[in-house]
């Protein structure tokens, strides 16, 4: 495996495959990896002739008042755990490189960052689609691959790539989770005991949803307030919102025809949990 630290080498990596015909996958990450990024890793290694794992805590997605400081870095079991899926190349670069003095550009997909993760995290999303357009420019992926767990991420970036002719498809896999259901995030590490045991509260609603959804339900707001009320139940969480939406637009939906998606974040002590549920009636 070859670890690749600045952006012209990376470049010139990219350039010398496509050259040669080379297929190449992408797995952005922010680190931390666990088995989601496996399974997307195995999922490239599949389809393209070279993967490219790129590692980078983007600290434009980050608000002032969150976790960037202490979010988990692991570069040397990253490392590791990338040679033994057969990565090719692990793309590592420093902030500067990525974010040089003078560098001013954003991007942005509006409308549909305005909600969800974007009204309670303003400029994340801006910062989402910027790093992901420097990377799949840098890299040049005929594939990059994201996890179904960050839904609303994954429908904004399928839009970036589409709407900026970036050439890469975006393959979005289903959410890997534990055995209880608990969608995997890098940021679980941080759930106390007593946290990890209320964490799958939101798993639950959002399952709870989808059978109201299945059993004849269709008003989105009766469904709402399926999800809020297993969510009230625990008393260690706090729901930042639970809704009903189109899966494309994100929209809320008033009544349920063909499918919904469901969309939940709570809060559990300090730790942010996000996850969804797409359902089809």
């Amino acid at each position: 495996m070859k670890t690749i630290r600045t952006v012209q080498a990376m470049a010139a990596w990219s350039a010398a495959h496509h050259r040669e015909g080379v297929t190449i996958g992408l797995v952005p990450t922010m680190g931390a990896l666990h088995a989601g990024h496996r399974a997307l890793i195995r999922v490239a290694r599949l389809s393209c002739d070279a993967v490219v794992v790129s590692l980078f805590v983007n600290p434009a997605q980050f608000g002032p008042k969150e976790d960037f400081a202490r979010y988990p870095r692991k570069p040397k079991a990253d490392a590791t755990l990338c040679r033994k899926e057969g990565v090719d190349v692990l793309f590592a670069p420093h902030v500067d490189e990525i974010y040089p003095d003078g560098f001013q550009t954003t991007v942005s997909v509006p409308r549909l960052a305005r909600r969800w993760e974007g009204e309670q995290r303003p400029g994340h999303f801006d910062g989402v689609a910027t790093v992901v357009t420097k990377l799949l420019t840098l890299v040049r992926p005929a594939a990059a691959f994201f996890g179904q767990k960050d839904f609303q991420q994954a429908a904004l970036i399928t839009r970036l790539a589409e709407d900026l002719n970036l050439g890469a498809r975006v393959i979005v896999y289903p959410t890997v989770r534990e055995a209880d259901g608990l969608a995997l995030s890098s940021r679980n590490v941080f759930l106390t005991p007593v946290q990890r045991r209320a964490a799958p509260a939101l798993f639950q609603a959002l399952k709870a949803g989808r059978a109201a959804i299945l059993a004849g339900g269709r008003s989105g707001a009766a469904i709402q307030q399926v999800m809020r009320k297993v969510v009230g139940k625990e008393s260690l969480a706090g729901i930042d919102y639970l809704a009903v939406c189109d899966p494309d637009t994100l929209e809320p939906l008033k009544h349920i025809r063909d499918c919904a998606v469901l969309l939940g974040a709570i809060r559990i002590g300090r730790i942010r949990l996000i996850d969804n549920l797409l359902v089809k009636c």
